[in-house]
């Protein structure tokens, strides 16, 4: 974690300790919600698949940021890719390192990685952008940072603009699952400020019954003996209406952009 003998602003360390002890608060639910079939099903149809399309996995050095205890991971070790998890939650890392020891766990900040210039061939981030402000911008630097030329950043986030968000925003301030810096990313904005670091391979916005009822079960309170009832209706329903709901519709985008 950044702290005060390290290179940057020490008021990082207040974002990211805001984060890593509200999701202490919420881990256990968390990796239940999350990390049942129907939730990992959505995330490789919807997320993973999209977000890593065209990229070489099979040897590739993936950066899986802000990792938890490895979401994502499973899913990059199957297609051959050497993955870093990267938390700066010491908790969450030794639970990726118990649930991936043929991965390499890294409790660090998203903001210092401490990694070396051009070393990764790939970073991913699903869902934690989102959680840095104000500092969102210092982050997607790091990023640059350490990718190699050519390298892809890998994200899904909630995005701005959306009538999604316009309820986000309401239900962010009343529900305590939420902490307080919590904010849709602006991709327009992302995309203008780092047009000459990043060239944009695509923005794919997605999201609807599935992504709030099967990924999002936690949010809504919704037992897992109920969830696996209506799931794979609502993977189905998903599947058509990405196709023709466009962005102001959607909850999430998901996001390849190349480091130029």
């Amino acid at each position: 974690m950044l702290n005060e003998t390290q290179e940057g602003p020490a008021v990082y360390g207040a974002t990211e300790r805001l984060q890593a002890d509200h999701y202490d608060k919420i881990a256990q639910d968390y990796a239940l919600h999350y990390g049942d079939r129907y939730s990992q099903e959505y995330r490789r149809r919807f997320i993973n698949d999209p977000m890593f399309e065209g990229i070489e996995l099979k040897g590739a050095t993936v950066l899986e940021a802000m990792c938890g205890s490895g979401e994502t991971t499973a899913y990059l070790l199957e297609r051959g890719a050497r993955v870093i998890g990267m938390d700066v939650s010491p908790s969450e890392i030794e639970k990726f390192k118990a649930r991936f020891p043929e991965a390499e766990g890294l409790c660090s900040s998203i903001f210092a990685t401490e990694l070396e210039d051009e070393s990764i061939d790939c970073v991913a981030v699903v869902g934690g952008l989102h959680h840095l402000h104000p500092h969102l911008s210092d982050a997607v630097r790091e990023i640059h940072r350490v990718l190699k030329k050519g390298g892809a950043f890998c994200f899904a986030e909630p995005h701005t603009g959306t009538i999604v968000d316009s309820m986000r925003r309401v239900w962010y301030r009343h529900d305590d699952l939420f902490a307080d810096n919590e904010e849709a990313i602006d991709i327009g904005a992302l995309k203008k400020e780092f047009g000459s670091m990043f060239e944009t391979v695509h923005d794919r916005y997605t999201g609807n019954l599935g992504y709030l009822f099967v990924l999002n079960s936690m949010v809504f309170r919704i037992p897992l003996s109920v969830k696996k009832f209506y799931s794979p209706l609502f993977l189905g329903i998903e599947n058509v209406v990405q196709k023709v709901q466009g962005p102001k519709l959607s909850c999430i985008a998901v996001s390849q952009w190349r480091k130029i």
